[in-house]
């Protein structure tokens, strides 16, 4: 293509073949392109020289990243695991999960990293002091420790309260000359 702003001048670079997955391309430094003047004869021995070498080799490069991988890789699914923690997030800021959910190996867990166990609500709670920055650390550590004792943690938000009953409808009383109307 010509090259803006220099009328003499020519842009060539090379283009991605055909038949190869955008995964094939991850890794490979791909040649960039050169201006070359518009001597036919000069610019075929710049594009020879400069662009070819880089060109083959990149080339190479997709062509063995196709034979060893053709197909995109996909991230494992996580292992299945028989023994979760659930999180449940209240609303007034506290990480908690009921005390008898807990697998006894992973209680140590979390107390170690500030879950406080509260007798009368019969939960392991993370207190809300400890801030949006602490929790988030404890409960990285929390999830990285049950991990490897192969224990999954799952997150929850509390359900929100319902809306308060509301009343059951009354009749309202009819004087009989508005039935009658209505009729």
């Amino acid at each position: 293509m010509e090259r803006p702003h220099y009328p003499r001048q020519y842009l060539v670079a090379p283009l991605q073949p055909e038949g190869f997955l955008p995964h094939h391309f991850r890794g490979v430094d791909e040649p960039n392109g050169i201006a070359v003047p518009d001597d036919p004869v000069r610019a075929a021995a710049a594009v020879s020289r400069r662009v070819l070498p880089r060109l083959r080799i990149a080339l190479a490069a997709v062509r063995h990243n196709a034979a060893v991988q053709p197909e995109p890789p996909h991230r494992p699914p996580p292992p299945q695991v028989a023994r979760v923690v659930t999180l449940t997030w209240y609303e007034d800021g506290a990480l908690g999960t009921p005390f008898k959910s807990v697998p006894e190996d992973a209680r140590t867990d979390l107390y170690v990293l500030g879950f406080q166990y509260h007798p009368h609500q019969a939960a392991f709670l993370l207190p809300a002091a400890y801030g949006e920055d602490g929790r988030d650390l404890r409960l990285r550590a929390l999830v990285h420790q049950l991990a490897q004792k192969g224990i999954g943690v799952n997150l929850r938000h509390a359900p929100t309260p319902g809306i308060a009953a509301t009343r059951p409808a009354v009749p309202v009383p009819t004087s009989p000359s508005v039935t009658a109307h209505r009729r």
